[in-house]
């Protein structure tokens, strides 16, 4: 496995566990549809509210900052399957779309932002990001 590989799977580890001691539900991980993906699906601490969490790890965020990374692009295709998702699993609560950035390499010297209510597709296939 490539390094940026295995930086994105220990961020998307840390990310889970920082929810996790944050009181949410995790639901689920990695989930694809085709070549799409959602890193996390997890249910918030009151249990009303399903959130599909985008997680950008770096190293350093000297060249670009990892929510920069969310672009139009990912969004719609965050959109996308968190659509199929929903279908799929019949989710009736309501969701949304955060994003948790983590800057670093090992928890000791890791930055993790968590940003709640990042985005949202549909205005982005509308193209009112």
């Amino acid at each position: 496995m490539a390094v940026h590989n295995d930086l994105g799977k220990w961020g998307e580890d840390y990310a889970a566990e920082y929810l996790l001691k944050k009181g949410y539900e995790v639901i689920s991980r990695d989930w694809r549809l085709g070549k799409r993906d959602i890193d996390i699906v997890a249910r918030t601490e009151d249990g009303l509210t399903v959130v599909f969490v985008e997680v950008k790890t770096r190293a350093t965020d000297v060249i670009v900052s990892p929510e920069d990374a969310v672009d139009e692009r990912k969004i719609k295709s965050i959109g996308w399957a968190a659509n199929a998702y929903v279908k799929e699993f019949q989710i009736y609560d309501d969701i949304r779309f955060d994003i948790i950035t983590i800057v670093g390499t090992k928890p000791q010297d890791a930055s993790l932002e968590h940003i709640i209510d990042a985005f949202n597709p549909v205005l982005a296939m509308n193209g009112n990001h």
